[in-house]
């Protein structure tokens, strides 16, 4: 049995699979820590105790039957280790936005330079959070033997082996996309520390072997395999088998996240997407990504002290459009579309006839138009987004579905497999080990909803809906050098 492990921002999640059938399968939650504005950090001891719990709930009286281990974790993140991979700080998240003012040492770069990163230069990757640390935290950073993703923490954890995989490294803003490995040159340029940057594995290369001590704590026996693993994105594209060019996948979580696959790397011109290493080899993923998806509507449910389902009742009673009410999601900056740490969320139209459903109809509608956003970020490198494949825990219910549907104009199918990271992890544990063949290419399952009536409105309010960020920006509040 291949086991996958996902670490993810909230949550870490184990996956059993049987001759490719998910037969268990466990999670464990942890904090996400905001000890200041805009910072955002986790301990990597909880993700290990959230870990044990994970596969000690799927393995049960199976453990021996586990004949690899693969991973995928959260992207973006830095872990600074000892030689022995202990963390020496909290783990810096891909939420985090402490390291905006370090980006202007990235912009400050040639422009060849900066098209090798082919990719936007936005907070909250690992190298604007690296240097960071380099300027605030000089003593956590010159003691340091390495700086991990941290899947990759997890993964020497377990083997007692340092490494990095190239999907991860490709997301940093240190990674030289086209020569596929780190961008030397560039780390120096920055006057950041090339020795603290792990060897890179391909995603389904053996990277180790389980030690005794983790194999004590998880419940398994010593001695087996750990594949490298990969980025959560690019795992759960091969969870859900999308390993060749021409689908389209849109993910709804935390985040959220459209992505095809692409066989060349070809950066985006205009920087509207992000360009990243599959966890295939020889495969590349061109990616939109939101911010503010499950991340805003949990805020606004905190705001309101809602259930979910409390939400939906209240929120569907209402009509298309909110009756005038508007929402922008943007409570943590954004990415796409419009590339703005500094982006505020905010609710317009208001009036005294107005209730709480109707602010909450809006913030789904405010969502799925970011979402729009990004999938219009798509489109603009040539991509259909006509169909898309869609996964993630954040769209389970029928109506937000069919909302989606009718703000995206797409028709919306079903991904080909649930706990796709977990799975795609599992996945790569096989391939590492030869125990099984490459998946074959994905193709749309069940129609979960297409556009109906209720596109027409939608269609009406795209323009203004997105012009809203426009009117509303105040460019001049700028997030001070923390």
């Amino acid at each position: 049995m291949l086991l996958g492990i996902d670490l993810g921002t909230s949550s870490v999640k184990a996956v059993l699979l049987d001759q490719g059938r998910a037969v268990a399968s466990a999670s464990r939650g942890y904090r996400v820590d905001r000890p200041r504005p805009r910072w955002a950090e986790s301990s990597p001891d909880d993700w290990w105790q959230a870990t044990i719990g994970a596969v000690r709930g799927v393995v049960s009286t199976r453990h021996d039957a586990v004949s690899a281990i693969g991973l995928s974790g959260q992207m973006h993140g830095v872990v600074m280790t000892d030689a022995h991979g202990d963390a020496s700080r909290p783990a810096i998240l891909w939420a985090d936005q402490r390291s905006l003012p370090a980006l202007a040492a990235w912009h400050a770069l040639d422009e060849s330079s900066r098209r090798r990163l082919a990719n936007p230069l936005v907070d909250g990757m690992a190298g604007p959070a690296l240097r960071w640390l380099r300027d605030h935290e000089p003593a956590t950073y010159g003691e340091a033997a390495w700086a991990l993703q941290p899947k990759d923490w997890l993964r020497a954890r377990l083997t007692g082996k340092v490494a990095g995989d190239h999907s991860d490294a490709s997301a940093t803003l240190l990674y030289d996309l086209p020569a596929g490995g780190w961008a030397m040159d560039v780390v120096e340029a920055l006057g950041l520390r090339a020795d603290l940057l792990p060897p890179l594995l391909e995603s389904t290369a053996v990277a180790g072997l389980l030690t005794f001590a983790a194999a004590d704590d998880l419940g398994l026996p010593a001695g087996v395999a750990v594949a490298a693993g990969a980025a959560d994105t690019a795992a759960a594209a091969l969870g859900t088998r999308l390993v060749e060019p021409g689908p389209v996948q849109l993910t709804v979580g935390t985040g959220g996240q459209v992505l095809t696959v692409l066989a060349q790397p070809a950066p985006d011109e205009q920087l509207r997407t992000h360009l990243y290493r599959a966890a295939v080899p020889d495969r590349w993923y061109a990616m939109a990504a939101s911010k503010n998806v499950g991340q805003a509507l949990e805020w606004v449910r905190a705001v309101f002290a809602v259930t979910w389902d409390t939400w939906y009742q209240e929120a569907f009673a209402v009509p298309p459009g909110a009756e005038g009410v508007r929402f922008l999601p943007y409570v943590t900056g954004e990415r796409a579309p419009v590339f703005d740490p500094c982006a505020a969320g905010a609710w317009t139209g208001l009036r005294s006839d107005h209730r709480r459903g109707h602010l909450l109809r809006a913030a789904l509608e405010g969502v799925a138009f970011a979402l729009h956003g990004c999938l219009d970020a798509l489109a603009g490198r040539g991509v259909c987004v006509d169909e898309v494949l869609l996964a993630g825990g954040g769209s389970t219910d029928p109506r937000w579905r069919q909302l989606l549907a009718d703000v995206t104009g797409a028709r919306l199918l079903q991904a080909p497999a649930v706990d796709a990271s977990a799975r795609g992890a599992a996945l790569l544990a096989g391939l590492a080990t030869g125990q099984i063949a490459m998946p074959q290419p994905a193709t749309g399952g069940a129609v979960l909803a297409e556009p109906g009536p209720d596109h027409e409105i939608y269609a009406a309010m795209t323009d203004v809906q997105h012009d809203l960020y426009r009117r509303l920006h105040h460019p001049s509040v700028q997030p001070r050098d923390a």
